[in-house]
């Protein structure tokens, strides 16, 4: 058998297999190299993931060798060692060599950048082909890059010659019984990996980057296709229905707030109280801005004096969580004060239209509503959900049209009003532009405004206009992030002397941190992002320290506004006595729920782990927790995914 496969017709095949082998071994041990450093890895823990890892990188071969085996399988033997034959086998080596390299490319980069195999994240960058390109494009030397993976590709191809593998391949006869048996042994391997061999079991460990470094690219990638979306009552833990809600409802209980309806519903009436103020709200949401770039929270390299400047003398929350590591998480948590669903953010889902947001609480109130991105608001179906949710669109996109059902408004941003421009958008310095002429023009209709803005410059390739700072554009993160503070400092300069200003709140929040990923697979320190309220109507400086989440920004704003509304968030108003620290967060598919030290994390397969959490060591203990918290956490996410999918969420 050993010289039929080897040296026979189906000599091609088994060599690429072991170059893809090898070559996979290779990228696992760089990988392992650059991620040593950050956690601890055991003997017995690397060889767990190397031999995980060569099973999952097993399984990726076979996917890849698919439709060549078959092709083999049913050559005739008079046809083998024709030119037709000989172009075929050529073509297709050549073909899946090139994707091969070029994964494990992308792979390194989407490492350097995440530090996880492939995710949804590239599922998405995918689709979004523009802006990835283009991204790769100014981030990478790109020529020399494809240069270097068809260089390799030729070398193997040359090697494969020297090694008269070709050669072997053309000149053997090799029976139908024998093909049939290696074609078929190959086909039955590849169709029972993907009904057994599931990428979740890669992620039965504590330490996230073992997890990560178990996993083969390719597998992963496909695995994310198709996990797109998880249906809550299918794969977590539940309560029944009627329990849940009561818990949620429970939890969601103020004293100033009054339930709408019985039973299985979160809306409520909130009545504040004191003076009403209804000024014009403008939240700028900052691209990858984590707490720790700021002085405040033990940063030495002043990268943000604008920023810490104004956290000393407004409202400052220092314990605030995102709930997500992508900007879609960060806008669905700050408009629809949600806890996150497992797969996709509900910004890029269908049905999200006409939701009962932030925004709709704003349009109540008698606001203009409108939405400003830096770059094409196609990406992520951002245009489409603020769109549909009633929010006009200032954007740089080249999709022009929206669906005419939302009637919306559309605004593009044009090339005189831009200096800078990048693969992800325009400079902040422009955007923060349209946002003033914005304001301009919603003042002089005499109508109050709401806008949410989203940046783009504290995102690879980091680049920016030269001469503003001392920094040079793309050299890195830090460059960026001063960048984006300066350019914060001049918007606010600018528009201090507007007649609109002084009635104006400004809140700035970060989407998501610059880099999500820690020794834990749900690492809570990189879920810490700062926030600032600046003109609130009672002035002066004020810290809340208090462990909470972006969703909790509206409702802790409207209560100092004074606001009487109809409520259908999971946001609280921090300023609320009665107010029991917690913070909701998750990745994909893991769902946390942080209640001061306990700490939840629910998972697919109805797992639930849960630890108690020592925030300043950020360290994650595994401890049994009241049957009151995992209720707590249960209820909180599988209510949220049920209001969704039912409709509760809608207006």
């Amino acid at each position: 058998m050993v010289p039929l496969i080897f040296k026979g017709r189906y000599s091609v095949l088994f060599s690429f297999f072991a170059v893809f082998l090898f070559s996979s071994f290779l990228i696992r041990t760089g990988l392992l190299a650059v991620s040593s450093g950050k956690t601890d890895f055991s003997i017995l823990s690397i060889i767990q993931l190397y031999f995980t890892g060569f099973f999952y990188d097993f399984g990726v071969a076979l996917f890849l060798v698919t439709l060549f085996s078959i092709y083999l399988l049913f050559l005739p033997q008079k046809w083998v060692n024709t030119l037709t034959n000989k172009i075929i086998t050529y073509s297709w080596l050549f073909l899946i060599l090139l994707i091969s390299f070029f994964s494990f490319f992308a792979e390194l980069t989407f490492w350097q950048e995440f530090e996880s195999r492939f995710n949804f994240i590239a599922v998405d960058y995918l689709i979004y082909t523009y802006e990835v390109v283009n991204n790769i494009n100014e981030s990478y030397p790109l020529p020399l890059l494809i240069g270097g993976v068809l260089l390799l590709v030729l070398l193997v191809m040359f090697l494969f010659a020297k090694r008269k593998v070709f050669t072997h391949a053309f000149q053997s006869n090799t029976p139908f019984r024998t093909r049939l048996m290696i074609s078929g042994s190959l086909l039955i391997l590849t169709i029972l990996y993907p009904l057994f061999v599931r990428n979740s079991f890669a992620e039965r460990g504590t330490n996230r980057y073992q997890n990560e470094l178990s996993k083969a690219g390719i597998y992963s990638f496909f695995a994310a296709f198709k996990n797109n979306e998880l249906d809550y009552n299918d794969f977590y833990a539940l309560l029944p229905e009627n329990e849940a809600f009561k818990v949620i409802r429970n939890e969601l209980k103020e004293p100033n707030s009054t339930f709408v309806t019985n039973g299985n519903s979160i809306k409520r009436e909130i009545n504040n109280t004191g003076t009403t103020y209804k000024p014009n709200v403008i939240m700028i949401t900052v691209e990858s801005l984590s707490a720790d770039f700021m002085e405040h929270f033990g940063n030495t390299q002043k990268l943000m004096p604008v920023l810490d400047s104004l956290a000393t003398t407004n409202l400052l929350f220092t314990n605030m969580y995102a709930t997500g590591t992508r900007t879609v998480r960060g806008m669905e948590a700050l408009t629809l004060a949600s806890p996150p669903t497992p797969g996709s953010s509900v910004v890029r889902r269908q049905g999200n239209e006409k939701l009962t947001t932030v925004g709709h609480i704003f349009e109540k109130a008698g606001y203009s509503r409108a939405f400003f991105y830096g770059g094409d608001g196609y990406f992520d179906n951002m245009n489409e959900y603020f769109g549909s949710n009633g929010f006009d669109i200032i954007d740089r996109g080249r999709n022009i049209k929206l669906d005419d059902v939302y009637e919306t408004k559309r605004t593009i941003i044009q090339d005189d009003q831009v200096h800078f421009e990048n693969a992800w958008g325009i400079s902040d310095e422009d955007l923060f532009a349209a946002v003033t002429r914005g304001a301009d023009a919603e003042f002089k209709q005499g109508k109050p405004f709401y806008n949410f803005v989203m940046t783009t410059s504290n995102h690879r390739p980091f680049t920016f206009p030269e001469g503003k700072i001392k920094y040079t554009s793309g050299s890195g993160r830090e460059g960026a992030v001063r960048y984006t503070d300066y350019a914060i400092g001049e918007f606010l300069k600018n528009i201090s002397n507007k007649p609109w200003y002084k009635n104006t709140v400004i809140i700035i929040v970060a989407d998501h941190c610059a880099s999500s990923a820690g020794r834990n697979e749900i690492d809570i320190n990189k879920y810490h992002i700062p926030c600032v309220i600046l003109n609130l109507p009672k002035k002066g400086s004020q810290v809340i320290d208090k462990m909470c989440s972006q969703i909790d920004i509206y409702p802790t704003l409207f209560s100092l506004l004074g606001w009487k509304y109809e409520s259908n968030l999971y946001g609280k108003n921090l300023f609320d006595p009665t107010y029991q620290p917690r913070a909701v967060l998750g990745t994909y598919q893991k769902l946390a729920y942080l209640k001061q030290d306990s700490l939840v994390i629910l998972g697919p397969q109805q797992k639930m782990e849960t630890f108690l959490y020592n925030k300043a060591k950020n360290e994650q203990v595994p401890a049994k927790l009241s049957k009151r918290v995992t209720d707590q956490a249960i209820a909180n996410y599988q209510t949220a995914y049920d209001l969704f999918k039912s409709g509760g969420m809608h207006q």
